[in-house]
């Protein structure tokens, strides 16, 4: 609807009428074609359809413009979230602000508490070690406790020896062993190629090819002796000196809250240092309970891993004694008993029959 003016009511929005180029030279002027924008996704928000912006010379304006004059915001969706532009036309949702929620707030807040907490408790251990080092600091000594921990550490350095010498022990019997089957195959070889001497190299080939398989049951026992013994040194006795580590923490955290609370309590006592103080005595009967709970559980793994070792200790032993004599004594009736079949089978010295130089000698 036009005004008496000679402007324009769009929805009550009033807009001057541009005189066309065209009309105002006489000629026919072509006016330019902009691309048309999309309607609005939100048709609960509005209703009006958009609008291309006028161009610099005043052109008719457009129908696709709405009643305010304004173009829609052509990057925003139903819920308001931008879209990027693309000459497809194909909306895309495009990287915003992050927008941390309560549940990831509250991880942020305890995940830095326990870093904060963590740090201070590191700090103040640090300390205590260097005090303790440089012989400035006290620290709590349990006398009982740790001379059975100096025992096991030394009991295991000494089984560690013996492990290594028995492992060192069955690698050079079986080296043995191999060297006398070979030796015995070569004096049976022997034996069939020299006839004078058949007898000889048989029975120092079966005496080699004999100690060989007795050598060879042996290694069999030292090395089940020595994987008994890895799995006391690295399982079980590993898993008690677990233990020893967890009560020497507990014991240098112990004793850095309980300097730090004999340092508050030497300095004044007002209203700023009150709660420190309260603070420092809550986190001190913290850490001597957990100090009091790994040193008891570490005496009772103690006395636990005292009676298995003992018990493991025994077979053991009994087993690679029982294998060294059977092997020596097996050894022993095997080597007699070959000198006496050498000594009916042999020939005697002094009915051995003339050598050709007697032979040739001796008169016609």
């Amino acid at each position: 609807m036009m005004t008496a003016e000679g402007e324009e009511d769009l929805g009550g929005v009033a807009m001057e009428t541009p005189v066309p180029r065209g009309e105002a030279s006489g000629e026919q002027e072509e006016v330019p074609s902009f691309p048309s924008y999309k309607k609005s996704v939100d048709e609960n928000h509005s209703e009006s359809e958009p609008q291309q912006g006028n161009n610099h010379s005043g052109s008719e304006p457009d129908p696709d413009k709405n009643q305010t004059g304004t173009e829609p915001d052509q990057g925003k969706n139903q819920t308001g979230t931008e879209l990027d532009q693309d000459p497809t036309g194909s909306g895309k949702l495009s990287t915003g602000p992050v927008v941390v929620t309560g549940n990831q707030k509250t991880a942020a807040i305890e995940k830095l508490e326990r870093v904060r907490k963590w740090s201070i408790t590191t700090y103040k251990c640090t300390k205590q070690v260097l005090s303790e080092k440089m012989g400035r600091g006290s620290r709590t000594v349990d006398p009982e406790l740790e001379a059975r921990v100096d025992i096991l550490r030394d009991d295991r350095r000494r089984y560690d020896h013996v492990t290594r010498l028995a492992q060192t022990l069955a690698t050079q019997l079986t080296e043995l062993n191999q060297t006398q089957r070979t030796l015995g195959d070569v004096f049976a070889d022997l034996s069939l190629k020299t006839p004078p001497l058949h007898m000889e190299f048989g029975l120092n080939s079966d005496t080699q090819r004999f100690l060989s398989k007795s050598g060879e049951t042996l290694v069999w026992a030292i090395n089940s002796f020595t994987s008994d013994m890895n799995t006391l040194l690295n399982k079980t006795i590993e898993d008690t000196m677990i233990n020893v580590k967890h009560y020497e923490t507990a014991r240098v955290e112990y004793d850095a809250y309980r300097c730090d609370l004999e340092d508050l309590n030497l300095g004044p006592r007002d209203t700023a240092t009150l709660p420190k103080l309260e603070q420092a005595q809550r986190t001190f009967q913290n850490h001597r309970e957990k100090y009091e709970r790994s040193r008891d559980d570490l005496s009772v793994k103690l006395k636990l891993l005292e009676e298995n070792k003992v018990k493991v200790l025994h077979q053991q032993l009994m087993l690679f004694h029982d294998a060294v004599v059977s092997y020596n004594t097996t050894n022993h009736r095997h080597i007699e008993l070959s000198l006496q079949q050498a000594s009916t089978k042999l020939t005697m010295p002094g009915t051995e029959s003339p050598s050709w130089l007697e032979e040739s000698g001796s008169p016609s």
